[in-house]
């Protein structure tokens, strides 16, 4: 079967996946690379977070900013789940879907069925794999909770600690491909309106994510060493 599909949709759907598994290998599976992202960054942060646990009796503060990070991912779980559904309603309808996005100024809206539902099938793809990684950051928050409430009090608990931040670390990895994909997600859906528009748009979020993760003012902030961490102002000269 020959899929109705023209080279330069061939060519935007290339660059796409580059932009999108490229990205995504290179940051994520590159550890010289990734030691400079926001995401070691925060990484750290919730290692020494979970470290301080340990000397606290009084856990509610902690369980409060889980319940928190588990808000903010299960609403994104909810709502790719409506775009899912969004998505299921034009595939039923694809007359009504060509026509409002035929609307648009320099749209080349494929007259042909198949090649529409292509187009809606990769947003599908993309929602569906948002959707399991969000689902999943969610239960590991969920995990990261109960481990801080087992943690006891004192110094020997710090290997403990140290588990529930690498649980803590996992979930908001996955959180942040769940976000990513929603990025990819707009960008995909470019490819209904013209393919040249899905090439720009690729372009334009690999260039936006690389900006928020790697030259970004929060970023800088995350970097900057606590005091125990810097080294002394004015050290004594060595007396040796």
């Amino acid at each position: 079967m020959t899929l109705p599909m023209t080279l330069l949709d061939w060519i935007a759907i290339a660059v796409f996946v580059l932009c999108w598994a490229g990205y995504a290998t290179v940051v994520d599976r590159v550890p010289a690379i990734r030691a400079r992202s926001v995401i070691a960054a925060m990484d750290e942060h919730r290692r020494r977070w979970m470290r301080t646990v340990p000397g606290r009796e009084n856990r509610i503060a902690d369980i409060s900013i889980i319940g928190n990070l588990m808000t903010s991912t299960s609403f994104l779980a909810n709502t790719s789940i409506f775009i899912l559904g969004g998505l299921v309603a034009l595939l039923g309808a694809p007359d009504i879907g060509r026509r409002v996005f035929g609307a648009v100024p320099f749209a080349a809206v494929p007259e042909n069925p198949v090649a529409w539902e292509l187009r809606l099938f990769l947003l599908v793809f993309i929602f569906v794999r948002a959707f399991f990684e969000l689902t999943w950051a969610l239960r590991q928050f969920n995990y990261c909770s109960i481990c801080i409430g087992g943690l006891g009090q004192g110094p020997e608990w710090t290997p403990q600690a140290n588990v529930a931040a690498e649980v803590a670390n996992r979930g908001a990895r996955h959180f942040n491909t769940g976000l990513r994909a929603y990025y990819f997600g707009l960008a995909g859906l470019a490819w209904i309106v013209h393919p040249v528009a899905l090439i720009l748009s690729s372009i334009l979020v690999v260039s936006e994510l690389h900006r928020r993760e790697f030259r970004s003012v929060v970023r800088d902030a995350l970097r900057t060493p606590l005091p125990a961490e810097q080294a002394p102002a004015n050290p004594s000269p060595d007396k040796g």
